[in-house]
């Protein structure tokens, strides 16, 4: 018999989401209508809804659901906000998040996530979500392709040691940004909100463990 998705589905949302303090209904409705098994990698389509973080190519990984899911709850974006996602990797938290949001802006600088991605969010009709090839740390091309748009809400999907300041800049006034900031094995997840011109207001919402983004790797320390 093959392996039963509908139920491995309401399972993860069961026994994983709800018991790790996700409650809001809208996230949880999502978690159980999104096809995780159509946006992993396919070697690892039946262990989709297992609660680890699964592989992706270019040495990626995606999120585990519930870390998704807080991210989710922590943001909670609504039906006539704008969302940008920092780091595609293989469309499923976009998938997720254009069912929440108004409108969903996804970059990353991987092209083969860009092209599978956008496939994958056709086949959920994912209609209100824009995927660009792009460079999170190339300020000119971001300024450029973005042109100056600033988002209520930012989910970047991959951690660094600090909130690089360019991110913060893409916010709207009081819009929120979440992402995995610190050093292994304890980093935190983070709510940061634009609460001035310059200033943001952060609070630490759990400890996880999250690869680095992309263009945000550590320096290698050299010992003399």
């Amino acid at each position: 018999m093959g392996m039963n998705y509908e139920v491995a589905r309401r399972n993860m949302v069961e026994q994983q989401v709800r018991t790790w303090e996700v409650l809001e209904p809208r996230v949880l409705d999502v978690l159980g209508m999104v096809p995780r098994e159509d946006f992993v990698n396919p070697r690892y389509r039946k262990m989709a809804y297992a609660d680890t973080a699964l592989p992706l190519d270019h040495d990626q990984r995606m999120m585990k659901p519930v870390v998704e899911a807080r991210l989710m709850q922590a943001l909670n974006p609504q039906p006539a906000e704008s969302v940008l996602e920092i780091g595609t990797g293989s469309g499923y938290l976009t998938a997720c998040l254009s069912r929440l949001a108004g409108q969903v802006t996804s970059i990353d600088c991987v092209e083969g996530f860009v092209k599978s991605a956008r496939r994958r969010l056709e086949s959920v009709e994912a209609d209100n979500v824009t995927v660009h090839h792009l460079d999170a740390f190339d300020q000119e091309a971001i300024a450029q392709q973005l042109a100056g748009q600033t988002f209520d809400a930012i989910a970047v999907t991959g951690s660094a040691r600090t909130l690089p300041e360019q991110f913060h800049h893409l916010l709207h006034a009081e819009g929120r940004l979440f992402m995995v900031v610190g050093d292994e094995p304890a980093m935190e997840a983070c709510l940061f909100r634009r609460v001035g011109a310059g200033e943001l207001a952060v609070e630490s919402l759990f400890e996880t463990d999250l690869g680095r983004l992309i263009g945000a790797e550590d320096q290698p320390k050299f010992e003399w």
